[in-house]
């Protein structure tokens, strides 16, 4: 008997991973809707959305710069840190354990607040007292602060997932890796890794699209996101409602996009299995 993934007979049996894969995702149609809804908006009613948008686009470039920078960085550290929670060295392990905890238990708006205005005083601080000019000088980059909170932060999440996609991947691929005369590293970076990459990737998807979300927070430290030009724009015009719906759809489109691509990336993976 013949089994085909592109088979529509329903009482031919198919076999896990050999379902029938849906070629277009119809939610996309949202995304096109949210994209009409935008553009058709800015034509019926130029004066103010069409003004919206050209004064939040450079926003709209800082916001997507910010976003894409820090997850890219998240998932560096958050490796490194999941590798450290699971050492069999008790002062890495506990130095790891400790900054996810206390990552995860500060509010990121908090943590925002201090990396800008609290860890430049400190840096000061140091400056005055080991009398060094560069210390005292020193000035936040909003971005670069923005950047390092929103990282340190996520790399805790990020910890936790990866660490639960390794652990779930079966010892035995260790030990035969370790069998076959691989060192620690290479098992884990051409055996373990690559399996465990696929059983992530869906919250990782879904941790993106949160700090797509939550970048809106860097507005607070002086970054001229989406969020704060918006802010700034309903400071020299009394339109809140127009301004906030167009903020609210640039975010929808947004999100609606990194969704599709996520899930077209697990459709990807799942299939390749």
């Amino acid at each position: 008997m013949s089994l085909s993934k592109n088979t529509n007979d329903p009482h031919l049996p198919t076999i896990p991973g050999n379902e029938n894969v849906q070629r277009f995702d119809p939610w996309w149609w949202m995304f096109f809707a949210v994209i009409g809804l935008i553009g058709l908006l800015a034509v019926i009613r130029p004066d103010p959305y069409w003004r919206i948008l050209k004064f939040v686009k450079d926003g709209l470039g800082t916001t997507v710069l910010v976003t894409v920078i820090t997850f890219l960085l998240v998932l560096v550290v958050g490796l490194f840190g999941a590798l450290g929670r699971l050492s069999r060295l008790k002062f890495v392990r506990g130095f790891t354990t400790v900054y996810v905890e206390v990552a995860r238990g500060v509010p990121l708006l908090v943590q925002l607040i201090f990396w800008y205005f609290a860890f430049p005083s400190i840096i000061k601080d140091i400056g005055e007292a080991l009398n060094i000019r560069a210390f005292q000088t020193y000035l936040a980059n909003p971005i670069a602060m923005a950047v390092l909170g929103l990282t340190l932060c996520y790399a805790a999440y990020m910890t936790e997932i990866y660490r639960a996609g390794i652990q779930s991947i079966s010892k035995g691929q260790m030990e035969a890796a370790r069998s076959l005369g691989m060192t620690y590293v290479q098992a884990m970076r051409y055996v373990i890794l690559p399996q465990a990459l696929r059983v992530i990737l869906p919250p990782v998807g879904n941790e993106f699209i949160s700090l797509l979300k939550d970048s809106s927070l860097v507005s607070v430290v002086a970054v001229a996101d989406i969020t704060r030009r918006g802010r700034e724009f309903t400071g020299i015009t009394p339109l809140p409602i127009e301004t906030w719906t167009m903020i609210a759809l640039i975010y929808l489109t947004m999100t609606l996009f990194s969704a599709r691509i996520v899930g077209w990336m697990e459709r990807r993976t799942r299939t390749e299995r």
